[in-house]
């Protein structure tokens, strides 16, 4: 995203995560903004991103999330736009990564529950192959959402 121009800030929990980050991000010759938060408990700016995305962020259990949503689509702007990647149920039997309790796990009727108050919603589920490192690498079972506030 950076090496289209977007200013990118980008947060996760982990020290090593934002390291991998910003080292892509200067062998690509581009800046970002990184910064350490729990997204569990972080206090999600008010209309602040024209983007947010999530990619494989599975970690919460059902209530916390349901706060992260909440969050994400506090912090877009009018009109911004919101990405989700992550694992459906099916990926338990694959094994090839993700979160092995079906609750952490996304679905259409989930999803569409979360984000339904969205101006424009897209979900949309099929199998692909991942290679996301030695620990997501395989056949997957994805879901994406794709919605505009």
């Amino acid at each position: 995203m950076a090496q289209q121009g977007l200013d990118v800030h980008a947060v996760d929990f982990s020290p090593t995560a934002q390291a991998k980050a910003r080292a892509l991000a200067k062998s690509r010759g581009v800046t970002i903004r990184t910064e350490q938060v729990d997204l569990l408990h972080w206090d999600w700016p008010h209309e602040a991103y024209d983007a947010v995305v999530a990619i494989f962020i599975q970690f919460a259990p059902p209530a916390e999330r349901a706060r992260m949503f909440e969050g994400m689509k506090q912090a877009l702007r009018p009109g911004g736009v919101l990405l989700i990647e992550g694992y459906r149920p099916k990926q338990l039997d694959y094994g090839t990564g993700g979160p092995k309790n079906i609750e952490q796990l996304y679905t259409r009727e989930h999803l569409d529950s979360a984000f339904g108050d969205l101006a424009e919603l897209d979900i949309r589920e099929y199998d692909a192959e991942v290679d996301e490192g030695a620990g997501h690498s395989g056949m997957s079972a994805l879901i994406d959402l794709i919605g505009r506030k």
